[in-house]
């Protein structure tokens, strides 16, 4: 019998990202020297204290057999330390942390956690693919929260159709935003809270880039919000913060019975992360504001600026990014992102992904992941300034 894949996986967009890489390896095989400014994977490496710690407990053989599924009570524990000092906020280790395989694997498991098939789950346009794909997978609906460069790419709940709101079980959003790069104030979050307490759906808050920002002030968590518990949780990673995006660990904290119920869908799903990555992701947590991480911040906010600049000088609409290591670029007149996306390649053998992989409204933006040393960064300022646009 021929292989018919389910109606979910043809109901899903193509993913973004292996597209991307296709494209760049067929480049690199025809003998092309390509800048990949694609797939957002930090090139410095992790932080020596961090490798040290993974290197230790990995010779413990006591590591070495099933983690626990909620994660290991000193990742636990080690976590709640972290949101009590980096953002004032007290968490029980024994239900409102959740340990996850990366934050993306729980991202893209909390749609089978908390929603039915049919019901609405309201996620920006653009964003991060995972929200709606985890969404297809659920069975869900999804409901476009519109993002608009006048607003600062921060949704109008006031502008949330009353039906829609009402309707919808999960909201996500995301700040430090991927793709635009854009910050929120705490006072948007209280907004958020107080819209998901009003309509009674959950509200999920994507904070993967937390640490990942150039301003003065660290981006706040939903939960400073006072009460957001009641109706949030939130997503934390170590990928890229600390330069592991290889290593597969992050955590949720929040509302404990959201998190008792995703922790169900992963009982079943997977085995847990191993007990070594744990620890050393302690050790990460425990120093979230060392001298490594300051200085990758420079690292990345200097590349950051020069591209933007240049880019600007190109013809582009790019504004100096607040956080991430992403720049988020209008395209020039007469050109869409995809446009742009074949352009680069075909001219100038530059990898950069088309905003319209992150929904309709990024359709005229393509997305820069400044994870590539400031030569090259240098040297694909070069190749773009002599295209003709």
């Amino acid at each position: 019998m021929p292989f018919r894949p389910s109606q979910r996986i043809n109901a899903l967009p193509p993913y973004l990202f292996v597209e991307i890489d296709r494209k760049k390896a067929a480049a690199i095989e025809a003998g092309r020297d390509a800048i990949n400014f694609g797939i957002g994977d930090p090139d410095l490496p992790t932080p020596g204290f961090v490798v040290e710690r993974l290197a230790r407990a990995a010779a413990d053989t006591s590591t070495h057999r099933y983690p626990s599924g909620v994660g290991s009570p000193a990742f636990r524990k080690g976590v709640a330390n972290f949101m009590r000092r980096r953002y004032g906020v007290s968490l029980d280790p024994n239900g409102e942390i959740l340990a996850l395989i990366g934050s993306k694997e729980g991202i893209g498991h909390l749609p089978l956690a908390v929603i039915n098939p049919g019901d609405r789950v309201l996620a920006p346009d653009p964003a991060y693919p995972v929200y709606h794909s985890g969404t297809i997978f659920a069975g869900g609906q999804h409901v476009v929260l519109p993002l608009d460069p006048e607003r600062g790419w921060l949704p109008d709940f006031d502008k949330v159709p009353t039906e829609a709101a009402r309707g919808a079980a999960l909201m996500f959003l995301n700040y430090p935003n991927n793709p635009t790069g854009a910050c929120a104030p705490l006072e948007f979050f209280e907004r958020a809270v107080a819209f998901a307490r009003r309509n009674d759906l959950l509200l999920a808050h994507d904070a993967a880039y937390n640490e990942m920002y150039y301003g003065a002030e660290p981006p706040p968590s939903v939960l400073q919000v006072p009460g957001a518990k009641d109706v949030a949780i939130e997503f934390h990673s170590a990928s890229k913060s600390f330069n592991m995006t290889g290593w597969r660990i992050g955590f949720a904290a929040g509302n404990r019975d959201v998190l008792a119920a995703l922790a169900k869908i992963k009982a079943n799903m997977d085995s847990g992360q191993f007990a070594a990555v744990q620890e050393a992701a302690v050790a990460a947590f425990d120093q979230y504001d060392c001298e490594e991480l300051r200085r990758n911040r420079k690292t990345y906010g200097r590349r950051c600026r020069a591209l933007a600049a240049a880019l600007s000088e190109i013809g582009f609409a790019a504004g100096e990014p607040q956080a991430t290591f992403y720049v988020w670029a209008k395209a020039p007149a007469g050109y869409d992102g995809m446009a742009v996306v074949n352009k680069l390649l075909d001219e100038a053998a530059i990898v950069c992904v088309p905003g319209a992989g992150f929904g309709a409204r990024g359709r005229d933006f393509v997305r820069f992941a400044m994870t590539v040393p400031q030569e090259r960064v240098e040297t694909a300022v070069a190749r773009m300034r002599d295209l003709e646009w």
